[in-house]
């Protein structure tokens, strides 16, 4: 296993961006939070989700990202399940999500991110209280977060075999847990 600290390196390394590296944490807390759910190792899981775009300023597009990304990570000795597990959460890599990491990974990117984007246009930029129909309701304005496909979050929660509103609801949960660190809590 990669440490956390070690994994934290790399990703800052390659992503110098706050607004990439407060997504990856977002990412890491969901995916710590479903490992803890399902019996399975939080390291592991938050890693995959800490390092599943730590390229994308170097590629931002496929298919370079997150291919490149993989064999970056190859190279640092990150455990082949992380690395399959980033090639799998874009769809054009023609890595199948296989595992429940895979699909976890998948499920958590484009949510985590989106809820973010909701609680920074609520009164005071916080996450407390946000409740799932309001970020279903934004999931509907295609014109907020436009660059969130709208696709992926339903995709995710039906191969993680979740319901939406449970799985935002996670995901809100998750989020909350690292609000001061990814800029949704009160100063």
């Amino acid at each position: 296993m990669i440490p956390r600290e070690r994994a934290w390196s790399i990703l800052t390394e390659f992503t110098k961006s706050d607004s990439l590296r407060k997504h990856a944490r977002a990412v890491e807390a969901s995916m710590r939070a479903y490992a803890a759910k399902h019996g399975e190792d939080p390291d592991t899981w938050g890693v995959a989700g800490m390092l599943h775009d730590f390229d994308y300023e170097v590629h931002p597009r496929g298919p370079h990202h997150p291919m490149k990304g993989g064999e970056i990570l190859l190279v640092r000795g990150v455990p082949l399940q992380i690395v399959y597990a980033v090639l799998a959460h874009a769809d054009y890599s023609g890595m199948p999500r296989v595992s429940l990491l895979d699909r976890a990974l998948y499920a958590c990117d484009e949510l985590s991110g989106f809820v973010h984007a909701v609680a920074l246009v609520r009164p005071g930029r916080v996450i407390t209280g946000l409740e799932p129909p309001s970020v279903r309701k934004k999931l509907k304005d295609k014109a907020f977060a436009r660059t969130v496909n709208r696709d992926d979050v339903y995709r995710g929660a039906a191969e993680l075999g979740v319901d939406l509103d449970e799985h935002i609801a996670f995901v809100i949960a998750a989020l909350a847990g690292v609000a001061s660190e990814i800029g949704l809590a009160r100063a």
